[in-house]
């Protein structure tokens, strides 16, 4: 069977050949169905640095694609293209700087790049994804919900901080003020959860693509934690989803954060997958 590796620099046309990849498992591939379809919409970013199709018999049967800054999404590569992968992205400028994906396809890339460029890498965060069964409110939490406005930008830049500071790997790229900004005038909404007028706890959903939507970051600072209203955040901003139209509603969860792991369990999300963030040595 004769394999073909494209590389593309027309996001559209790259979108057309791998919709069909991509829906038929939106929630697997939940990370590339927002990243296509965020950078699809009037106005975003072009900033995708890798847009990569497999081909057999010339049908399309895996894709790979990279955000400048971030790692290389592999969930729709099956693992036996990631040599030939390898093979043509070595030496494009500028190379993949990591692989992140379900924990098979990006191990498997990342052997293969070693193999290719004798650079090894290392686990930068193993990740958990969890699918929404029935969505069960945390009862008994005093406050209630709205979504965020530009009025609340200053908020939300310092949170999306404190987010990133506290849960993600210090060279990971972080949501700035423009950034934020950016997603509230696209609809993208920011949830806060708050008690006598105060905000408590944030929760982010993605505006439904190919009926999934993805909840996170989620954060409550320190000071109002051990009180439930990360869980009750997280169930408003999944309900936003759900009555915005989506069908399957994810997260992801730090596999080193067992707190994270059960609370989101209690409302409804049930395991689904492991995934991981692995960085290329230089």
């Amino acid at each position: 069977m004769a394999i073909q590796i494209r590389l593309h620099d027309d996001l559209r046309s790259f979108g057309e050949l791998v919709r069909p990849i991509l829906e038929a498992d939106p929630v697997r591939h939940t990370i590339a169905v927002t990243v296509l379809a965020a950078r699809l919409r009037p106005g975003a970013p072009n900033d995708l640095a890798h847009l990569v199709t497999v081909h057999e018999d010339g049908v399309v049967t895996g894709a790979a694609m990279r955000v400048e800054g971030w790692s290389l999404i592999v969930s729709a590569l099956p693992a036996r293209f990631a040599p030939a992968v390898a093979d043509v992205l070595a030496g494009q400028a500028p190379e993949p700087t990591g692989v992140s994906g379900p924990r098979d396809e990006a191990e498997a890339f990342a052997t293969a790049w070693r193999a290719r460029t004798g650079r090894g890498c290392s686990s930068v965060m193993g990740q958990r994804l969890f699918e929404l069964g029935t969505l069960t409110p945390p009862a008994g939490v005093p406050g209630g919900s709205r979504v965020a406005t530009l009025a609340d930008l200053d908020l939300l830049d310092a949170w999306y901080h404190d987010f990133a500071e506290d849960a993600l790997p210090a060279d990971w790229p972080r949501a700035g003020r423009d950034d934020i900004a950016r997603m509230i005038a696209a609809g993208h909404p920011n949830v806060l959860w708050e008690v006598d007028g105060e905000p408590v706890s944030m929760a982010t959903a993605r505006p439904p693509a190919a009926d999934m939507s993805r909840i996170g970051p989620v954060w409550t600072p320190p000071e109002h934690r051990n009180r439930g209203f990360g869980s009750a955040v997280t169930a408003a901003a999944t309900q936003w989803a759900l009555d915005a139209g989506a069908r399957h509603v994810v997260l992801f969860t730090d596999l080193a954060n067992p707190v994270s792991n059960s609370i989101y369990q209690r409302i409804g999300f049930r395991p689904l997958l492991d995934a991981v963030d692995m960085t290329f040595e230089r």
